[in-house]
Protein backbone atom coordinates (compact mmCIF):
# COMPACT_ATOMS: atom_id res chain seq x y z
CA UNK A 1 0.00 0.00 0.00
CA UNK A 2 0.97 3.57 -0.90
CA UNK A 3 1.89 6.12 1.76
CA UNK A 4 -0.72 8.56 2.52
CA UNK A 5 0.50 11.86 0.80
CA UNK A 6 1.21 14.54 3.66
CA UNK A 7 0.30 18.07 2.95
CA UNK A 8 3.29 20.55 2.04
CA UNK A 9 3.88 23.50 3.98
CA UNK A 10 3.50 25.73 0.61
CA UNK A 11 -0.17 24.30 -0.28
CA UNK A 12 -1.68 23.44 3.47
CA UNK A 13 -4.24 26.35 3.96
CA UNK A 14 -3.67 29.14 6.47
CA UNK A 15 -5.24 28.56 9.85
CA UNK A 16 -6.08 30.47 12.69
CA UNK A 17 -3.77 29.91 16.09
CA UNK A 18 -4.57 29.05 18.91
CA UNK A 19 -2.69 31.06 22.42
CA UNK A 20 -3.85 31.99 25.73
CA UNK A 21 -3.96 35.07 27.87
CA UNK A 22 -3.20 35.56 31.38
CA UNK A 23 -5.70 37.88 33.40
CA UNK A 24 -3.91 38.60 37.00
CA UNK A 25 -5.12 41.14 39.20
CA UNK A 26 -3.83 41.83 42.65
CA UNK A 27 -4.30 44.42 45.54
CA UNK A 28 -6.36 47.22 42.90
CA UNK A 29 -3.64 46.48 39.91
CA UNK A 30 -3.75 44.18 36.54
CA UNK A 31 -0.32 42.87 35.61
CA UNK A 32 -0.16 44.45 31.56
CA UNK A 33 3.03 43.44 29.80
CA UNK A 34 4.14 46.23 25.96
CA UNK A 35 4.44 43.91 23.14
CA UNK A 36 7.68 43.92 21.26
CA UNK A 37 6.43 41.67 17.97
CA UNK A 38 3.29 41.76 15.68
CA UNK A 39 1.19 41.97 16.10
CA UNK A 40 0.49 44.80 18.23
CA UNK A 41 3.83 45.58 18.99
CA UNK A 42 4.43 48.55 21.24
CA UNK A 43 0.68 48.18 22.88
CA UNK A 44 0.01 47.06 26.36
CA UNK A 45 -1.97 43.65 26.75
CA UNK A 46 -2.18 40.74 28.86
CA UNK A 47 1.05 37.84 29.06
CA UNK A 48 0.61 35.03 26.66
CA UNK A 49 1.66 33.59 23.39
CA UNK A 50 0.88 30.06 21.39
CA UNK A 51 -0.65 26.88 23.12
CA UNK A 52 1.66 24.36 22.30
CA UNK A 53 0.77 21.12 21.20
CA UNK A 54 -0.23 18.40 24.04
CA UNK A 55 -0.80 21.67 26.22
CA UNK A 56 -4.10 23.07 27.89
CA UNK A 57 -4.58 26.53 27.34
CA UNK A 58 -5.11 27.05 31.09
CA UNK A 59 -1.31 25.31 31.42
CA UNK A 60 -0.43 27.56 28.76
CA UNK A 61 -1.13 31.09 30.14
CA UNK A 62 0.63 30.21 32.86
CA UNK A 63 4.08 29.40 31.36
CA UNK A 64 3.54 32.20 29.14
CA UNK A 65 2.96 34.65 31.89
CA UNK A 66 6.02 32.99 33.78
CA UNK A 67 8.23 33.24 30.18
CA UNK A 68 7.25 37.03 29.68
CA UNK A 69 7.43 38.34 33.55
CA UNK A 70 8.91 35.69 35.56
CA UNK A 71 5.13 35.95 37.76
CA UNK A 72 3.90 32.86 38.84
CA UNK A 73 0.31 32.16 38.81
CA UNK A 74 -2.40 29.37 39.17
CA UNK A 75 -5.12 29.55 36.68
CA UNK A 76 -8.42 29.40 37.86
CA UNK A 77 -10.76 29.16 34.74
CA UNK A 78 -11.34 30.42 31.56
CA UNK A 79 -12.89 33.79 30.75
CA UNK A 80 -13.99 34.16 27.23
CA UNK A 81 -12.37 33.67 23.73
CA UNK A 82 -11.20 36.48 21.97
CA UNK A 83 -9.89 36.78 18.16
CA UNK A 84 -7.45 39.17 17.12
CA UNK A 85 -7.68 39.78 13.39
CA UNK A 86 -5.16 41.79 12.51
CA UNK A 87 -1.93 43.11 9.99
CA UNK A 88 -1.88 39.50 8.79
CA UNK A 89 -2.36 37.37 11.73
CA UNK A 90 -5.13 35.80 13.10
CA UNK A 91 -5.22 34.30 16.81
CA UNK A 92 -7.93 32.74 19.07
CA UNK A 93 -7.17 33.77 22.13
CA UNK A 94 -8.73 31.79 25.67
CA UNK A 95 -8.75 34.32 28.09
CA UNK A 96 -7.83 32.84 31.34
CA UNK A 97 -8.37 33.73 35.02
CA UNK A 98 -5.31 33.44 36.94
CA UNK A 99 -4.55 33.69 40.55
CA UNK A 100 -1.28 35.62 41.76
CA UNK A 101 1.54 33.41 43.39
CA UNK A 102 4.89 35.36 43.39
CA UNK A 103 7.39 37.02 41.84
CA UNK A 104 7.98 40.96 40.75
CA UNK A 105 7.65 41.72 36.75
CA UNK A 106 10.52 41.71 34.89
CA UNK A 107 9.88 41.73 30.79
CA UNK A 108 11.33 39.01 28.99
CA UNK A 109 10.58 37.02 25.87
CA UNK A 110 8.81 39.22 23.53
CA UNK A 111 7.39 41.73 26.38
CA UNK A 112 9.34 44.84 26.15
CA UNK A 113 8.13 46.01 29.58
CA UNK A 114 6.07 44.19 32.72
CA UNK A 115 4.32 46.14 35.09
CA UNK A 116 1.37 46.13 37.36
CA UNK A 117 -0.96 48.81 36.81
CA UNK A 118 -3.91 50.35 38.34
CA UNK A 119 -6.78 48.90 37.06
CA UNK A 120 -8.43 52.49 37.18
CA UNK A 121 -5.29 53.86 35.28
CA UNK A 122 -5.20 51.12 32.57
CA UNK A 123 -9.35 51.52 31.87
CA UNK A 124 -8.68 55.29 31.65
CA UNK A 125 -6.76 55.07 28.60
CA UNK A 126 -2.94 55.94 30.42
CA UNK A 127 -1.56 53.74 27.86
CA UNK A 128 -2.39 52.76 24.24
CA UNK A 129 -3.72 48.76 24.89
CA UNK A 130 -4.71 46.01 22.53
CA UNK A 131 -7.86 45.52 21.32
CA UNK A 132 -10.34 44.02 23.98
CA UNK A 133 -7.77 45.01 26.74
CA UNK A 134 -10.66 46.86 28.49
CA UNK A 135 -13.50 44.54 28.01
CA UNK A 136 -11.67 41.67 29.21
CA UNK A 137 -10.29 43.34 32.56
CA UNK A 138 -13.99 44.46 33.06
CA UNK A 139 -15.27 40.80 32.84
CA UNK A 140 -12.30 39.99 34.89
CA UNK A 141 -13.45 42.20 37.29
CA UNK A 142 -16.87 40.96 37.55
CA UNK A 143 -16.09 37.84 38.01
Amino acid sequence: MAPTPQPSPVTEPRRPKLGAIAVVIKDGQVLLVQRRNPPNAGQWGFPGGHVELGETALDAAARELHEETGVTATPLRYLTNVDVITEGYHYLLAVVLCDYVDGVPVADDDAMDAQWVQIDAALSGDRELSDSVDTVLQLALAN
